[in-house]
């Protein structure tokens, strides 16, 4: 080290004054949408419902968007709610998410100090000795105790180092949104799942019916064959509606059963079994009115497109790092502290020293690895761009789908509800008939079997367009308002990251 006799800061100084450097990030654009303006018309968007419901009951989501509307004002039934506590509290691909969320921040912290200078204390001692035959004095020894700071810079005058640090960020805001989205995709699979299950336990009660329905119908059937009176074709026709009927309650036994396997693993844990008494399915009563507003809101709404975006922003603001690649890098690095011979005159006045050594690394001949990194981040942007773009497209179709089944359901609801009257009335049309002796049993049987599978396809019906008001919701950015987190959304994330 130099003596600290006539130091200057003016080293110093100079690297505060280049710090602010330039950026060589291209001007950020983005891209268009890629969509329509407005959602598709026709015969099935025409007939949005309002706040109405097939089975009676209305609530209305007095003209807020989606995004407005947290879960537990769109789910009203307490089950469920509790359902989806315990689901964002242990759901293991959740969690994942938001450890990735976490890993990112401490990436993002990381880049980010590499635009401060690194101070690190030390001390140490050095015994050296010299052959008599090189030096005057014949063979002597020295010791040096040293104790002092070093200080390393990289002066970002072509903003690498910023570049680099603004990627981070993004990529960070990027997975922040998608533990967003996860989290809103997590509600709407365990709604549906749930939703689903009732569903199924409303066809188990359908079955059951008509099970009972064909056991009294083979009974009948039975003694009238043993009495002579009924044909032994009689007979086997109903036994036949009779073990379908059986079959069918099998299966959907097991899917009930299998129903609720899928739910206990998307909560992370088996049903608690003091959950609050929950809703048929008739009784969910979901909004059906949510607006869905304008396509170009959905930028706005979803997290999915937000993540998206940021994923751009990052690979524009890598192409700063790779073009920064082929311009200077200087260091400045320096130390300052005492030297002594023994450590008693570490602190002894005149004891003082200091190193300044600034650096300066110009690119000449890599092989053409610069400039392939940076054809490689611009390729990346175009990819991100795509991805975007696709993005917005996949949310644009989600809602439009949606619309349309809700244009429909409602319609294709009350139809059902009507035929299955008509099969219903048939059915005892067709039984009196027979008793009477003007038809056949074939026509007491197909009669039985069209009014099941009449009961079969409005329950299917139901579950459906429930769960397409839960996949609409969802589509449309809601979700997000009620949640059990620590952890803010990803612009308040971004402000405690920047100011901290």
């Amino acid at each position: 080290m130099k003596p600290i006799q006539g130091f200057s800061p003016f080293a110093m100084t100079l690297a505060a004054a280049l710090t602010a450097g330039c950026s060589l990030q291209p001007a950020y654009e983005r891209p268009d949408s890629s969509v329509d303006a407005a959602y598709p018309t026709g015969a099935a968007y025409d007939r949005q419902p309002g706040a109405t419901a097939p089975d009676g009951g209305a609530r209305s989501s007095n003209g807020k968007a989606a995004i407005d509307i947290g879960w537990r004002d769109f789910f009203i039934d307490a089950r469920l709610q509790s359902v989806i506590e315990i689901a964002l509290q242990n759901n293991r691909d959740l969690r994942v998410s938001m450890l990735n969320v976490e890993a990112a921040r401490a990436q993002y912290q990381i880049t980010r100090a590499e635009l401060s200078p690194w101070v690190d204390a030390g001390a140490s001692s050095t015994r050296e000795r010299t052959p008599s035959n090189l030096s005057t004095g014949g063979s002597t020894s020295s010791t040096v105790y040293s104790v002092g700071a070093n200080v390393a810079w990289e002066l970002d005058l072509f903003g690498r180092v910023q570049s680099l640090k603004d990627e981070a960020l993004a990529q960070y805001l990027s997975l922040a949104e998608t533990r967003k989205a996860a989290e809103i995709a997590l509600i709407s699979q365990v709604a549906i799942q749930y939703l689903t299950m009732l569903g199924e336990e409303d066809q188990l009660a359908v079955t059951q019916a008509t099970l009972k329905n064909a056991e009294e119908s083979f009974r009948i059937t039975k003694l009238s064959f043993d009495n002579g009176i009924a044909t032994e074709l009689d007979l086997q026709q109903s036994q036949g509606i009779l073990e379908q009927a059986s079959a069918t309650l099998e299966a959907y036994s097991r899917a009930r059963a299998q129903d609720e396997n899928a739910l206990v693993m998307l909560i992370g844990q088996a049903l608690p079994d003091d959950l609050p008494a929950g809703k048929a399915l008739s009784q969910q009563n979901l909004l059906t009115d949510v607006p869905a507003g304008l396509p170009s809101e959905l930028l706005q709404r979803r997290p999915d497109i937000a993540a998206a975006e940021q994923s751009l922003l990052a690979a524009n603001a890598y192409i700063g790092a790779a073009r920064a690649a082929f311009f200077p890098s200087i260091s400045l690095t320096g130390s300052f502290g005492t030297l002594s011979p023994s450590t008693s005159g570490l602190f002894s006045g005149g004891q003082g020293a200091w190193s300044f050594v600034p650096q300066i690394t110009v690119p000449i001949f890599r092989g053409g690895a610069n400039r392939a990194n940076l054809e490689l981040a611009q390729v990346q942007k175009r990819i991100e761009i795509a991805r975007y773009e696709k993005a917005i497209q996949t949310a644009f179709r989600e809602v439009a789908d949606g619309l349309a089944a809700r244009g429909t359901y409602d319609r294709q609801i009350q139809s059902l509800q009507r035929y299955e009257t008509t099969q219903m009335r048939r059915l005892e049309l067709s039984n009196m008939r027979y008793r009477s002796g003007v038809d056949d049993y074939l026509s007491v049987l197909q009669a039985q079997t069209d009014l099941f599978e009449a009961q079969q396809s409005l329950v299917s019906a139901k579950v459906a367009r429930a769960n397409n008001l839960v996949t609409l919701y969802k589509s449309l950015g809601g979700g997000w308002s009620v949640l059990l987190t620590n952890l803010g959304a990803p612009q308040q994330a971004s402000q405690h990251l920047t100011s901290s």
